[in-house]
């Protein structure tokens, strides 16, 4: 599955820290592609067990981290624990079936 990351329209170059839980019941590879954020700024990938996130650039990957994590069963458990594990959720997206998932990340 390829991820896209743009920031909104509004912001030129996205430079705040983002944490993305990527959930999947089977193994997957991410494959991140991304557009005007910020290098040297931190970003978390939390992946299902047996998933990787491959990054399309090098300089990206030098700051992001990539964990892999047990995660609850039922998305209504996954965004309850998102919320008391970071406080907020901005983004929750539930997909069955998708080989590109576009995210505008932003204010």
């Amino acid at each position: 599955v390829t991820l896209h990351l743009n920031p909104i329209s509004s912001v030129h170059i996205h430079q705040k820290p983002l944490v993305f839980l990527l959930n999947s019941p089977l193994p997957l590879v991410w494959k991140l592609k991304t557009e005007r954020l910020a290098p040297g700024i931190r970003r978390v990938f939390f992946v299902s067990l047996g998933s990787v996130v491959q990054f399309e650039k090098d300089n990206f990957s030098l700051t992001a981290e990539t964990e892999e994590k047990f995660f609850p069963e039922k998305n209504e458990q996954l965004l309850q624990w998102a919320q008391k594990e970071y406080g907020a959720v901005t983004s929750f997206t539930e997909l069955k079936i998708s080989r590109n998932i576009y995210i505008k990340v932003g204010e």
